[in-house]
């Protein structure tokens, strides 16, 4: 099992006190619920956000669309990432959106992907603006198989998206190489958060979270949020949302400390 961040707050905030914290939101601000959309914020995570974005530039990376995953949040000063990193706002008028050429695929893609769920119960089908998802949480085991081949016939008739798998969910998104951790590089870049000695930490629980571990083994830290040992870029781990609410409360102390 790799090392509890818990443990090495200090080493992760590092010494100069300058740090740039990206963040998942459902399994990583959140705990993962059978209905996602009563995955709410806490007012214990809302207030330790509000106390580290002004310390420290803060980003939350949601396969969740952006206005969603804002109005959830609802903190200021934070850059938010919708669709796994395809749109991107922020303060001082941040703002980019990736693959807007492939919303009229995902709009029949949409269409077909319904049609094919339509029969099996308890299969969701939700549309993001750069993405499909297709829930399976709470299908029948047995039925799984089926949501399976339906999302698989979908993507070989649309070539020009590819699928990922998340917690539960398959997606559809555009077929380009853009994910979670193209989306912290480029943020890093515009920011100017690359140049000098700011530390960059990613928190994310899922198997999406990885391209940002990865994106960041050599000049940030990944935290993987899980309750199991499981194989990571990440360097550090938590067990669960509540645990990266204790770390970031210590982060920000720490932060102000040095």
């Amino acid at each position: 099992m790799i090392p509890s961040a818990l443990e090495h707050v200090q080493e992760i905030g590092g010494r100069s006190g300058r740090a740039a914290v990206f963040l998942d939101y459902d399994g990583t601000l959140t705990p993962i619920i059978s209905h996602p959309e009563n995955a709410w914020l806490s007012d214990s995570m809302r207030q330790v956000l509000q106390a580290l974005a002004p310390r420290a530039p803060v980003a939350i990376l949601s396969g969740r669309d952006l206005d969603d995953v804002r109005r959830r949040v609802n903190v200021n000063l934070i850059v938010y990432a919708g669709s796994h990193g395809f749109d991107i706002a922020g303060p001082h008028g941040l703002r980019r959106q990736v693959a807007t050429e492939f919303l009229p695929n995902l709009r029949l893609a949409e269409k077909e992907l319904r049609e094919a769920l339509d029969q099996i119960p308890a299969a969701r089908v939700e549309r993001k603006h750069f993405s499909i998802a297709a829930h399976y949480r709470n299908v029948k085991e047995n039925d799984v198989p089926e949501v399976e081949r339906a999302v698989d016939a979908v993507a070989v008739r649309h070539p020009e998206l590819r699928r990922i798998n998340g917690k539960k969910v398959y997606e559809l998104l555009p077929a380009i190489d853009w994910n979670k951790g193209k989306a912290v590089v480029w943020l890093l870049e515009t920011l100017g958060l690359e140049r000098g000695n700011v530390r960059p930490i990613y928190i994310g629980d899922d198997s999406t979270d990885e391209d940002a571990f990865r994106a960041l083994e050599q000049s940030g830290i990944g935290i993987l949020v899980s309750e199991q040992s499981q194989p990571t870029a990440a360097r550090y781990s938590v067990k669960n949302p509540f645990e990266v609410e204790r770390f970031l409360r210590v982060l920000t102390a720490h932060l102000l400390a040095v």
